[in-house]
């Protein structure tokens, strides 16, 4: 009797401890899990431009050093009060000049509106329309025996010149011509359009920079408008476990992202299938150089050793479509 009074009394009690043994574990095992899958997300950056216009030439004209002459005199009024009012029978609506100058101003008029209407959010800058930018993104994830072409972005972004239009065109028919060249490994892919006006593209394209750039843990390999910065841990530290050193498994995918904003309208295809993504790389690499503003080719993972699993793609890229 007393010791099952006992085991009646302790059970109320032990149960609860159990529960928050059991919970506690479970919550280490997902952090310390997380903190590995954070750990291995490096990636690689290149690219560089930037929205800044130049400021258009103004023709030149000499100053009139002579003295003005006397005002034409014209019948019927002239610029005078008659020609302000001619509506109310003051004179001056007689005459061809009114008419003409009445045309002229409404003519004006008219196109001042027209231009301030198509300027789009910021109207004009420097006395010329506001032109329309297209922004376009491509993404494309392949599986990781395509690890050639994790050494073909590296190369680029180690010898790229990013500070100029030229290098920049090269850059992006590089890393597209890099992509077409493993068609045997893709296996996602995405694009995106947008077209803003120039005052409002650089904000909306940063921003989207960004969204991507926040999924990387770390860039261990950057150069943008030729600032190049690599980490010194190109290689990411291998686990130990039982007092031995155990390498990483390599990574099931490369997931390459591609940012381009470029003056005039250029949009990418939807995306289903291999013929319509290769269909799109031939679009974005035939961007033409004075018409690419700035452009972004990010990548992950760029560390030797580096993982990236199924369930990281579909976290880290939800819009990617299966090919």
């Amino acid at each position: 009797m007393k010791q099952q009074f006992l085991s009646k009394l302790t059970q109320p009690r032990l149960k609860p401890l159990f529960q928050f043994a059991v919970v506690s574990s479970l919550v280490l095992t997902l952090f310390l899990n997380s903190g590995n899958a954070l750990a291995a997300r490096s990636g690689g950056r290149v690219g560089g431009g930037s929205f800044t216009r130049p400021v258009p030439s103004r023709p030149y004209s000499s100053p009139n050093r002579g003295y003005p002459g006397p005002a034409p005199y014209y019948p019927g009024g002239g610029f005078g009060f008659p020609f302000l009012i001619p509506f109310l029978g003051i004179g001056g609506f007689g005459s061809i000049f009114s008419i003409l100058i009445f045309i002229f101003i409404a003519q004006f008029l008219f196109s001042t509106f027209r231009r301030v209407t198509q300027g789009g959010e910021a109207g004009l800058e420097y006395g010329e329309s506001n032109p329309n930018v297209s922004i376009n993104t491509l993404q494309v994830g392949l599986l990781a025996e395509a690890r050639e072409l994790q050494a073909d972005l590296d190369r680029i972004a180690q010898t790229a010149d990013t500070s100029s239009s030229a290098g920049l065109s090269m850059v992006l028919q590089e890393a597209v011509l890099a992509l077409l060249r493993h068609p045997e490994y893709w296996v996602y892919a995405n694009s995106s359009f947008q077209q803003k006006r120039w005052a409002a593209a650089e904000a909306e394209y940063n921003r989207l920079l960004l969204a991507e750039r926040s999924k990387l843990s770390a860039e261990t390999l950057s150069n943008f408008n030729d600032q190049r910065a690599q980490s010194q841990t190109a290689t990411l530290p291998q686990a130990e476990a039982g007092g031995q050193l155990v390498t990483q498994a390599p990574g099931e995918y490369i997931v390459v992202s591609v940012l381009t904003a470029s003056e005039g309208k250029l949009e990418l295809p939807r995306i289903n299938n291999h013929q319509e993504l290769r269909q799109a790389l031939n679009v974005l690499g035939s961007i033409p150089t004075d018409k690419l503003l700035t452009l972004q080719v990010l990548w992950q993972p760029q560390a030797a050793g580096d993982t990236l699993s199924s369930e990281e793609v579909i976290a880290a890229y939800p819009d990617l479509k299966l090919l």
